[in-house]
């Protein structure tokens, strides 16, 4: 009675009270836990050396002395006054008109073998094998069928061509013919990322636009291509930053000998062989926010999804 009449009197009821679940505050920390090892890394050999990179820019440091001088603005002063230093830039553009043809190569090869044929898992290896191979091996094939009387001009002779060119070593065929070799290297990449995106386009729709008397090439125009549009935007922003960034095979095949310098093997060479660490991390930093730019623009010009409105 008393129980009762205390909780007539103060009108509260004695419900259960329950305990918060235990360690709920450790619940909502484990995914940064998960994180903090990834992210340490992140930090450490990404923003940290970038960083390092920028201050080194300013500085005139030769990668030895423990004495650095504020050189302030000079090495970027430097690049963009010495024509030697900046026109390695107009070597990418062999590379970047390579990219664009090796885009529309992939593209044709996916969206042919997208659609049912003979033999078409047998192109889709075929294809795809070559960026399978590591990309010193590559630069060595064909170090050795582009040398003088090498496999290429043995079965050009085949044919009774009697060449006369020297493919890297000819100051206007040398880029042309690495840039080539970029295209055969990366031609399956873009083609798998292409073979995917055509593939997650519903059938039904190819199989309606057929039945209502399109053709192959109106439903690659009108379906296809709109659909995997986000993909063809990615694969021109790794076409120009690897264009400008190129390095690996003009370093194997001729040692950035000559017409064949990038801006990264130049980079390199001022870093490690001159020994001018400050102008390199100019040059580094000037290729990075040329990258950016580019992607920015590039993103700017072809959004991913139409605007709402437009909708």
């Amino acid at each position: 009675m008393a129980i009762t009449s205390s909780t007539a009197r103060t009108g509260k009821s004695f419900e259960p009270q329950y305990a918060a679940p235990p360690r709920r505050k450790w619940r909502r920390l484990t995914p940064w836990l998960y994180l903090l090892v990834p992210l340490a890394f992140l930090v450490t050999f990404t923003y940290v050396p970038v960083a390092n990179m920028i201050s080194y820019s300013f500085t005139d440091w030769d990668g030895f002395s423990p004495d650095q001088q504020y050189v302030g603005l000079d090495n970027y002063a430097q690049l963009f006054t010495r024509p030697e230093l900046f026109q390695v830039f107009y070597v990418s553009l062999f590379y970047l008109v390579a990219s664009l043809l090796q885009i529309a190569l992939a593209l044709y090869f996916a969206t042919v073998l997208s659609f049912n044929m003979r033999f078409r898992n047998f192109f889709k290896g075929v294809l795809f094998f070559p960026y399978l191979l590591n990309g010193v091996a590559v630069a060595f094939v064909f170090l050795y069928l582009l040398q003088p009387g090498g496999t290429l001009d043995s079965v050009l002779a085949l044919f009774g061509i009697d060449n006369k060119l020297l493919w890297l070593g000819d100051p206007d065929m040398v880029n042309i013919s690495l840039s080539g070799v970029s295209v055969w290297r990366f031609l399956g990449l873009n083609f798998v990322l292409f073979l995917g995106a055509i593939q997650s386009v519903p059938t039904e729709i190819h199989e309606a636009a057929e039945l209502d008397g399109a053709t192959r090439p109106q439903v690659f125009w009108h379906i296809i291509l709109p659909s995997i549009r986000p993909i063809i935007s990615l694969s021109v922003i790794l076409g120009i930053t690897g264009s400008l960034s190129v390095f690996e095979i003009p370093w194997i095949m001729t040692g950035g000998s000559g017409e064949s310098k990038t801006f990264v093997i130049q980079t390199i060479k001022l870093a490690f062989q001159f020994n001018k660490v400050g102008l390199a991390s100019a040059a580094a930093v000037v290729l990075l926010v040329a990258i950016l730019l580019v992607t920015w623009i590039q993103r700017r010009l072809v959004p991913d999804e139409a605007p709402a409105d437009a909708r």
